[in-house]
């Protein structure tokens, strides 16, 4: 039973911001650091400052040889269950990265010549370099390392949802970034099935990792060991061709050379800028979230239907009394819609000590498309505020100055009122410009017609295909993250 059922949220996982797992058996996505080092909020910064005091701490105990140390700080690494991610078969049973792997991985890392000469410096390089580490070991690694802030998102998302918490559950251990030392303690989490329960945002797990092995000795490992070889006027694995140039086959290098993980990490120690260089162009390169799509394969729930949310919206009673619900509804939608650029949704967050309110709070975390044009266009928006507004009558200058009015140069100044309908729609949109003019922030205020112009656009880029027979130019296709609606209305404010 997914936590969506076992808790009643009346919520599919393309409505969830995190991983809507079983609450007894594990879902095959996997926490990957690296996403997790692209996230620019404060959530995310507080994970990348944990993962670098830690792992800079276990490398600092390898290399001086502090064997206490680094039977400590691995030590306290346990068995991840609660977060149900991995590929345990039945009953979650941590079988990644238990005890005894703990004091394996010690072992292997004080052996290892790629942590000693400095080929290993974060945490996804051991998967590269270690035996028998990959993606799972890597993953619940990190799930130890920020187990603090995945228990300060779980609570966030259980008072989003109302999911109940229990007080007094043993919180595991949880790093002190600060001390460089672990903590144990008791906080508020689920429990379901008997067993405590911890949220995993969607945007920092994939299938696979970020950084990968295949991708590195395909690439660039091989390649560099091609060229060698056709520089190497003795070499036997050259072959002349017609034209007088010096051929080698990746597949003759692989089998000089091998290309399993000894092979690779033998290899790269006699070159080690060849995966210093991989390591720099991936992490110059943000990770591409895991797809609506990707998640419900690999975890076998539906995709998001975007105009069944709509019409949840649509068909909501305008007025005060279904006021939450509309509320309710629009942060549905706007969770799918928006999803992967939007993602961490704070309702009814408040700001100045209490004194105001916002009904709907984002952060923005995008690498393309709408969201990060604002970014771009110097718009500050590290998070995206949400106004929703169930009127049955005219929305004016009042909504709107209480929206901007939770604007600040490091929140962000940007938002989207959500309303039902316009008289004027115009006099409201010229309204908004006026705000942006005034350098009180940009208001994109969106009433139901276009929250269906929106899902429409959504749907239609889902199911493009190209033209048949094609034209002479090739067809590029949309993107699902444009949302032309919402560029035409900021356009708008800016001119």
């Amino acid at each position: 039973m997914r936590v969506s059922e076992y808790y009643n949220l009346g919520r599919t996982q393309g409505t969830l911001d995190f991983v809507d797992v079983d609450t007894v058996n594990d879902v095959r996505v996997y926490i990957d650091p690296s996403t997790i080092r692209h996230l620019c909020d404060d959530w995310g910064r507080e994970c990348i400052v944990m993962l670098t005091t830690f792992f800079d701490s276990v490398l600092d105990a390898v290399k001086m040889k502090d064997n206490a140390r680094t039977s400590y700080l691995l030590g306290n690494l346990g068995e991840p269950n609660e977060t149900h991610l991995g590929i345990s078969r039945g009953k979650s049973a941590g079988r990644g990265f238990g005890k005894q792997m703990s004091v394996e991985f010690a072992a292997k890392l004080a052996a290892s010549k790629a942590a000693k000469t400095g080929l290993i410096e974060d945490l996804e390089d051991t998967a590269f370099f270690l035996d028998r580490v990959g993606k799972d070991i890597v993953s619940d690694i990190t799930t130890n390392i920020i187990r603090g802030p995945l228990i300060a998102y779980t609570q966030q998302m259980a008072g989003v949802h109302g999911i109940p918490l229990m007080d007094g559950v043993e919180s595991g251990s949880v790093w002190n970034p600060r001390r460089l030392e672990w903590e144990q303690g008791y906080t508020e989490l689920p429990v379901a099935d008997g067993e405590k329960l911890l949220l995993v945002p969607k945007v920092i797990v994939r299938r696979d990792m970020h950084l990968s092995r295949s991708d590195y000795y395909r690439n660039y490992l091989a390649p560099t060991l091609q060229a060698e070889e056709e520089s190497n006027l003795e070499s036997k694995l050259v072959r002349v061709l017609k034209d007088g140039r010096r051929k080698v086959t990746k597949e003759d290098i692989e089998k000089q050379y091998g290309s399993s993980k000894p092979d690779v990490t033998r290899e790269t120690l006699k070159r080690p800028s060849v995966y210093a260089h991989y390591r720099d162009i991936k992490k110059s390169i943000a990770p591409t979230p895991i797809s609506h799509r990707e998640l419900s394969e690999v975890a076998n729930t539906p995709p998001p239907d975007y105009e069944s949310l709509l019409q949840a919206v649509l068909e909501t009673p305008s007025g005060k009394a279904d006021a939450g619900k509309y509320h309710s509804n629009v942060e549905a939608l706007m969770s799918a819609l928006f999803y992967p650029s939007l993602s961490m949704p704070e309702m009814e967050e408040e700001i100045h000590e209490g004194r105001k309110r916002i009904d709907i709070s984002y952060t923005n975390n995008a690498k393309d498309g709408f969201f990060r044009f604002l970014t771009r266009h110097k718009i500050p928006s590290k998070y995206v505020f949400v106004e929703c507004k169930n009127y049955g009558t005219e929305v004016t200058n009042p909504e709107l100055d209480q929206l901007s009015s939770r604007f600040s140069p490091l929140r962000g100044q940007f938002g989207i009122m959500a309303c039902r309908s316009f008289t004027d729609k115009a006099r409201f949109l010229s309204r908004c410009r006026d705000t942006a003019l005034d350098y009180r922030g940009y208001v994109i205020a969106l009433d139901d017609e276009d929250l269906t112009e929106i899902v429409s656009d959504v749907v239609s880029t889902i199911n493009w295909t190209p033209a048949d027979p094609p034209p002479t130019e090739p067809e590029v296709p949309p993107r699902i993250h444009d949302y032309p609606l919402l560029h035409a209305r900021l356009k708008a404010l800016l001119s």
